[in-house]
């Protein structure tokens, strides 16, 4: 089967797969990590499909040579990786725990000896729930305290590491977990998520000045957003109206401060809640950025609803086909993503920082994982990043989600992302027929990327 063609893409484009700490570490009460507002809310009944936690995952804390070697196998080059800050600072302040950073000390060397460049994330949704008790993300505390351990982090690994996001996907921290009360904390309240949300950019402005004042190395910085086109389910002006509120809500809420633009005005009204801001924090939030990381996953068709509440929309299905989460599968919204970023923000580096689909993935009788559906998936989307880049879009790099099948959050473990199958019970992995396709798609690109030498 032939590869897509990825000439647009330059000789040093990285080829990587990303994961996050609570997902696929385990290993919760080990080595001085404290509870986090992820562990205190798998707690609550029914608030995780079957009632699953993160407390074992993939036992990556133990088994990461293990996962470091089928990294190897896939040719990846870059892998993505996210820092525990309940295994750094387990009360969110003050006292570092030397063996959460000696961990990573450990990954780091070690995927660098196998010729793969870490990126590192400082956060992925598991605040420490001390700071939580303490307010969590609606207080501004918690964004000076995001600081204080990002530069902790910087301090250890930044001589190694080169590449750093401060936030993933702050969207879900603040909307889906303090609005819709679907992930941790588990909140339904717009006023508190607004808050949460400026604290976020807040913080993420502070950790960026942390970062590059405590790293001993050079450092790469950005941050990554989930991002979907959005697009009326009708012509009519309600429908309009509310597609475009729908990216006020899930794109640029989250892309222009921190570019610069400031909160977009027709979203403030339409919350109606006022920011908490201070004299030079927008100017803080914006932070110069080396890179902007992309994750991408469907479509957004919009209609109104103003029964719904703020921000007055509906998502309705799409009519591509579907993963086992339910998401259509539309790769052209993911080119239309990096090149509107390209046209309307001037980035001059993009990265897709995820990438992938669920589904029903099963061993077979020969010891293989054939998952057909996910390999025309990883190509097609491939195939989109690669006519963005031919058109101008300036990506260097693409992360799958996800190396490992893990924790899926609120959805537990039934929803298997992986490019390599994990069977939970005895963490015995498998790299499925998508992870070899993406090694020979990775081979290829390499192969055509070497020069050839002079006859």
């Amino acid at each position: 089967m032939p590869s897509p063609d990825t000439t647009a893409f330059g000789p040093d484009f990285l080829w990587g797969a990303a994961t996050s700490a609570y997902q696929i570490e385990g290993a919760v009460a080990k080595d001085g990590r404290s509870p986090s507002i992820w562990d205190t809310f798998c707690q609550v009944p029914g608030a995780v499909d079957g009632g699953d936690t993160g407390e074992h995952a993939c036992d990556h804390y133990h088994r990461w040579p293990e996962d470091i070697s089928l990294m190897r196998a896939l040719g990846l080059t870059a892998y993505r990786f996210s820092i525990a800050w309940p295994r750094i600072v387990p009360e969110g302040t003050g006292e570092i725990n030397q063996a959460g950073l000696d961990f990573y000390d450990r990954l780091v060397d070690t995927l660098l000896a196998a010729g793969i460049r870490p990126n590192t994330t400082l956060y992925h949704w598991d605040l420490p729930q001390a700071l939580q008790d303490r307010g969590g993300w609606p207080a501004r505390d918690t964004a000076h305290a995001f600081a204080d351990y990002a530069a902790v982090v910087a301090a250890r690994l930044g001589d190694r590491v080169t590449d750093w996001a401060t936030l993933n996907e702050p969207l879900c921290s603040a909307w889906i977990g303090h609005l819709e009360g679907k992930m941790a904390p588990g909140l339904t309240d717009l006023t508190a998520a607004v808050r949460a949300s400026f604290h976020l950019h807040l913080g993420h402005g502070l950790a960026a000045q942390a970062v590059r004042a405590a790293s001993p190395g050079p450092v790469r910085l950005g941050i990554i957003n989930n991002l979907s086109t959005c697009e009326p389910a009708s012509p009519s002006d309600a429908d309009k109206a509310a597609a475009q509120r729908a990216d006020g809500h899930i794109n640029r809420w989250w892309l222009d401060p921190v570019l610069g633009r400031g909160y977009p005005q027709d979203m403030v009204d339409v919350y109606s809640v006022s920011l908490p801001e201070r004299d030079g924090d927008l100017e803080t939030i914006a932070q110069p950025l080396d890179w902007i990381g992309v994750n991408y996953y469907f479509r957004q068709i919009i209609t109104d609803d103003p029964a719904c509440g703020a921000p007055f929309f509906r998502q309705v299905p799409g009519p591509g086909p579907r993963t086992a989460m339910g998401w259509e599968v539309h790769a052209l919204g993911l080119e239309q993503l990096l090149l509107r970023f390209t046209r309307d923000y001037g980035v001059h580096e993009l990265m897709v920082t995820e990438n992938g689909a669920a589904y029903h993935d099963v061993v077979s009788p020969d010891g293989h994982v054939h998952d057909p559906e996910r390999t025309a998936y990883l190509e097609e989307h491939l195939a989109a990043c690669a006519r963005a880049a031919a058109a101008g879009a300036p990506l260097t790099g693409y992360y799958a989600w996800s190396l490992l099948d893990n924790f899926e959050w609120a959805y537990g473990y039934d929803k298997r992302f992986g490019l390599v199958h994990v069977d939970y019970a005895t963490q015995r992995r498998t790299i499925k027929d998508s992870g070899r396709r993406y090694a020979d798609i990775i081979r290829a690109h390499r192969a055509d990327s070497t020069p050839t030498a002079a006859v």
